[in-house]
């Protein structure tokens, strides 16, 4: 079987299978198809054909494009995940990125927003209109249980427990937790929601209502890039850098949590970090925090 069509098994396994998100598939396809495309070039049209020379000047062709080392490390792990279900599936008899060198990256601490900047964004939005109760009430809700944009976006009205305060939210591989929402992210949803019901029923021919927390005007759900231009908007108003990211959000969560006494396990539970070490970051970032405070205040610092 040809390398693309292999690709297309393997993918289909990643849906099916392990249940991955579309947006996770998206990213596997663009970077296998990368792949696909190199082969074809180079005349390796079978999987028996790939051998770590290709896959060695595949790695090296994509540093010479400019890509980065972390991507370069994406595109091996891809291609790695592809090469041992080829394995399995018997179309190969040896792993070929068994040998293949990972491009050292480095660890990249996040960069949460100080307290005071992440109430400043907070109260940006204009309560007085519709648009600014939404914005505000994502903003918080983000914020408070530490969701991921697509996790935001996402929320179905069903997804929200008042009585018990809690959200439930659906990460990668659709696994469900429930993470506590806090009293004012709940006022702030509330209020929009309440404004929401009064514009829909003063409308002429009124749609059926939305299943999501925050529909766009069609109905459906925002879109990511619909809630980076929200954050965006309002992070400039502010004076906030032009580089900030909705994920910063949720670094900050984690960073103000894990600062103010929260045990690691929480966290993690709460990001829905399936690694401990995946949230272990965030522990570099609140002791850096204790150090700086430290020699800033410390009269023998």
């Amino acid at each position: 079987m040809q390398v693309e069509a292999l690709i297309d098994v393997y993918l289909s396994h990643l849906r099916v299978e392990r249940g991955l998100s579309t947006n996770t598939l998206s990213a596997y396809g663009a970077d296998l198809g990368r792949f696909a495309v190199f082969c074809a070039d180079r005349g390796v049209t079978s999987a028996d054909s790939v051998d770590l020379g290709v896959v060695s000047a595949y790695l090296g062709g994509l540093g010479r494009t400019g890509l980065g080392t972390r991507s370069t490390a994406r595109h091996l792990s891809a291609l790695r995940g592809l090469m041992k279900f080829l394995v399995r599936e018997g179309e190969l008899k040896a792993d070929p990125t068994a040998l293949a060198a990972r491009p050292r990256t480095g660890r990249r601490l996040p960069r949460p927003l100080t307290g005071d900047d992440m109430l400043r964004l907070l109260r940006a939005p204009d309560p007085t209109t519709l648009r600014g109760l939404r914005d505000r009430a994502m903003l918080s809700v983000a914020y408070a249980a530490g969701l991921r944009v697509s996790e935001l976006v996402a929320l179905k009205v069903g997804d929200i427990d008042r009585r018990r305060g809690v959200v439930a939210a659906f990460g990668k591989g659709q696994k469900r937790r429930l993470v506590p929402l806090g009293a004012v992210a709940l006022r702030h949803l509330d209020e929009y929601r309440a404004a929401l019901e009064v514009a829909q029923l003063s409308k002429p021919g009124k749609r059926a209502e939305s299943q999501y927390v925050f529909p766009a005007p069609s109905g459906n759900a925002l879109t990511r890039q619909a809630f980076w231009k929200i954050v965006r908007r309002y992070a400039l108003a502010i004076g906030l850098p032009d580089a900030m990211h909705p994920h910063r959000l949720r670094h900050s969560f984690a960073t103000h949590l894990l600062a103010h006494g929260a045990d690691l396990r929480s966290v993690q539970a709460m990001l829905g970090h399936a690694d401990v070490a995946t949230t272990e970051i965030y522990t570099h970032v609140t002791r850096d925090h204790v150090r700086k405070a430290h020699s800033r205040s410390h009269p023998r610092a």
